[in-house]
């Protein structure tokens, strides 16, 4: 399910990233949570936005399963 991080969370398995109070997330099954939609990761040298699809999104393009927990 999709969800907003109602606080620090650590770092997401799939981007290494922390996970932030205010981010959009997936919420799967086991309770893993991963960055879900468009995640902010700063600026880049032209001082545009640098972001990307969400980390869950691309992971679950090329697999079905939990990243931490591939067996379930």
């Amino acid at each position: 399910s999709e969800d907003v991080l109602s606080k620090d969370a650590g770092e997401c398995a799939i981007c290494l990233e922390e996970l932030q109070q205010g981010d959009t997330i997936a919420r799967l099954p086991c309770l893993c949570i991963y960055h879900k939609g468009q995640v902010f990761l700063g600026m880049d040298i032209k001082y545009e936005k640098v972001a990307f699809t969400g980390c869950i999104d691309e992971w679950f393009e090329v697999n079905r399963s939990c990243p931490e927990h591939p067996s379930d």
